[in-house]
């Protein structure tokens, strides 16, 4: 198993995400959104996986304004927007290999195991 954890360090699912993996021995890697964030190819099929990048979106992100602005802008610069601006992503992002999961979501993880 080869799993990467995409989340902020100040986000409850994160380190629920991160308590989860570390009780069953789980190595995996963090890698904190705020210093550094998704690659357009890592972002992408995530999106791919989880339903298209409106899945992506936190609704209740605290930056509104950025959020309004991706959903109104042509369809071709959301994604640009998106990786600009990593704080209106829902995370946990939970990556091992091709599968993928947005949120905690431990009963997925488990099937991983």
């Amino acid at each position: 198993m080869n799993i990467q954890i995409f989340g902020t360090k100040k986000c409850n699912d994160t380190k629920k995400a991160e308590r989860f993996f570390k009780e069953r021995g789980i190595k995996f890697q963090f890698i904190d959104m705020k210093e550094k964030g998704m690659s357009k190819g890592e972002f992408t099929s995530v999106a791919q996986v989880n339903g298209g990048i409106e899945n992506m979106l936190n609704p209740n992100c605290k930056d509104q304004d950025t959020l309004s602005l991706i959903k109104y802008i042509a369809e071709e610069d959301k994604l640009e927007k998106i990786l600009e601006n990593p704080q209106v992503i829902k995370t946990p992002v939970v990556r091992n290999g091709k599968q993928s999961t947005i949120g905690y979501q431990p009963d997925v993880w488990k099937k991983w195991e």
